[in-house]
């Protein structure tokens, strides 16, 4: 944009068909796992199975099999990152993620919690950091030790979740690991990370606005339009004038670029209120999907780039519970992708 002019105004579609694009939804990927859970913000696993059925939806020729190999071979890392959520990402970038969002994680649970002092919690990580330098053990296997650690000590000391659990085969996530033994030491700062969070954010769900980055993240305001002081972004508005950044030369497909159908897992991030600007899950549908009375919630289905259906698996089948009429078209690409994520469960 020259000095002086209007920034582009960008649709609800044109941010949509930027988000797809961006989250490989237009088009499956070639890329290795890690690059493309990378690629998308990170995969959001408080369910196991999303990781695998995530990146079905993204990934040409994807098996269950090459997920569970990366998370052994620690290519692939799952820890409570984000958000206070599990997230799986590539070891390559996991301690910027992790440092970008320690203190602001620690800062949180200060305001929502009553926490033991902080020598007391301290002295808690000690032991637990302790505990585990001989290596993984389950929640189970260190009883008192990790007692609330999820809401304590794991803001003082970074954990990651390790196989067998947190996978197809293993779903509950209990087994930890010190994350410098199982990634390996260090290798950013807090303000690499945080940069680093935001050009992630824009590069998977962008373009956008600073409080939609802070939320995916976690991270205060300030934090997020400090780092991205030195990121060089470019800025729109989105139909109502409301300023919108993004990167450099950032994919942004045309409005009328055609969307195939696709299933997304259980807690797709694209369906969280940071991306409501996409239009992705039509408000009327949002209590369908997310309630207080299903706190699992669903799993989706998108035609043309938004959510029209659930979709859960019952037995050995994928059901499929349509919010609006479908036309004979669309019923047909549903159903075939439908059968082809249900022979992926088998």
């Amino acid at each position: 944009m020259s000095p002086g002019s209007s920034p582009r105004v960008l649709g609800k579609r044109d941010l949509n068909r930027a988000l797809l694009a961006r989250q490989h939804l237009l088009e499956r990927s070639r890329r290795p796992i890690a690059e493309v859970a990378d690629a998308v913000g990170g995969l959001q696993t408080q369910y196991a199975p999303s990781g695998y059925v995530g990146l079905w939806s993204r990934v040409a020729g994807f098996r269950r099999e090459a997920l569970t190999q990366a998370l052994e071979d620690h290519s692939v890392i799952q820890a409570t990152l984000m958000r206070t959520t599990i997230h799986m990402v590539s070891r390559r970038n996991f301690w910027k993620y992790a440092l970008g969002v320690r203190r602001a994680r620690r800062e949180w649970a200060a305001r929502v919690r009553v926490l033991p002092p902080e020598q007391e919690l301290r002295a808690g990580a000690d032991r637990l950091r302790a505990a585990l330098e001989a290596g993984p053990q389950t929640v189970k296997e260190l009883g008192e030790l990790a007692t609330g650690f999820v809401g304590t000590l794991s803001y003082w000391v970074d954990l990651v979740r390790v196989p067998p659990s947190g996978t197809w085969e293993r779903r509950r996530a209990d087994r930890l690991a010190l994350a410098d033994q199982w990634v390996g030491p260090e290798d950013a700062t807090e303000a690499e990370g945080i940069e680093f969070l935001v050009a992630t954010y824009l590069a998977a769900f962008g373009p956008a606005a600073f409080k939609d980055i802070a939320d995916w993240a976690g991270l205060s305001l300030a934090m997020v339009k400090d780092a991205a002081g030195r990121l060089g972004l470019v800025t729109y508005a989105d139909e109502r004038g409301k300023p919108l950044v993004d990167l450099r030369d950032a994919p942004l497909p045309d409005a009328g670029t055609p969307a195939p159908v696709r299933f997304l897992p259980h807690w797709d991030a694209n369906l969280l209120v940071h991306a409501r600007r996409t239009g992705i899950l039509p408000e009327e549908h949002r209590s369908r999907v997310f309630s207080t009375k299903n706190p699992f919630s669903v799993g989706t289905v998108l035609v043309d780039g938004v959510v029209v259906a659930a979709w859960s698996l019952v037995g050995d089948r994928i059901v499929v519970d349509p919010f609006v009429e479908l036309s004979a078209r669309d019923q047909r690409a549903v159903e075939a992708e439908r059968e082809a994520l249900e022979a992926f469960h088998r």
